[in-house]
């Protein structure tokens, strides 16, 4: 049966993550699934390239699914035109790709990329997607230690507890803040994989070294006790963004 990946984005401010579970009803992969069976006349199943937390945001999201149609990925089928009709305006289809029958959306992702934002001062056209914050911050020392990121290996850290993963390695890329303008920033983390919680943990842990009320031998101690109670708090999801995934162009099919 042909595989397709399906590239989509998605608000997730009104929706509990992404994934289907017990007794949590309205995810976007419950209501993606439930369309795309419903357009394409037949029971499809999907699996996403990742959990993402309740509120958090996808600007770039790919799921695969298998389907007895042929030309899910032709242009000509308005597919996409008919899904994104039926789908709430929070979810967008923007494309769908014939790929090999073994291709897997999570596991053949090489890297990953999540924004989180922050802005300084109040302003109501920014609440809904990015964190307010009052006070000062040292953002040279959160770099410093974002930069540290990029030497560890295990990030049980900042990892939710008793999780259903095999290991809590991770390879960081990338992790540092940048300056939009004079009160507005982001932060960018690039990595092979993330873990449950993870870059909410990081941002807020990076926060505690932004405020100085830990320094950067206390941060690389935490990150190197294996012990998510001694990080810092989780950050709000609401301004949490995937917004890059990359897979190798051999899954792809033309």
């Amino acid at each position: 049966m042909p595989r397709y990946f399906i590239q989509l984005a998605y608000n997730g401010t009104n929706y509990n993550g992404w994934q289907i579970q017990d007794n949590t009803p309205h995810t976007v992969q419950q209501i993606l699934q439930e369309k795309l069976s419903m357009i394409i006349g037949h029971p499809i199943e999907v699996v996403g390239c990742g959990r993402t937390d309740t509120g958090v945001h996808a600007k770039d999201y790919y799921a695969h699914f298998d389907s007895d149609k042929t030309d899910l990925h032709i242009g000509t089928s308005n597919y996409i035109y008919k899904l994104n009709k039926v789908l709430p305006y929070e979810i967008a289809i923007k494309k769908i790709y014939a790929v090999k029958d073994d291709a897997n959306a999570r596991f053949d992702a090489e890297f990953r990329s999540y924004e989180y934002f922050l802005h300084t001062y109040k302003d109501p056209f920014l609440t809904a997607g990015s964190l307010l914050f009052y006070g000062d911050l040292n953002f040279d020392a959160m770099n410093e230690a974002a930069d540290y990121l990029l030497t560890v290996t295990d990030f049980t850290s900042f990892s939710k507890v008793n999780t259903q993963t095999k290991t809590n390695n991770c390879h960081v890329t990338y992790a540092r803040w940048t300056k939009l303008n004079d009160r507005q920033f982001v932060f960018r983390i690039t990595a092979n994989r993330f873990l449950q919680n993870m870059v909410r943990a990081i941002v807020g842990t990076l926060l505690e070294v932004g405020k100085g009320k830990i320094d950067l031998e206390e941060f690389k101690t935490i990150v190197n006790n294996k012990n998510r109670s001694g990080a810092g708090m989780s950050v709000s999801g609401h301004a949490l963004y995937l917004i890059d995934i990359h897979y190798p162009k051999e899954i792809f099919n033309g």
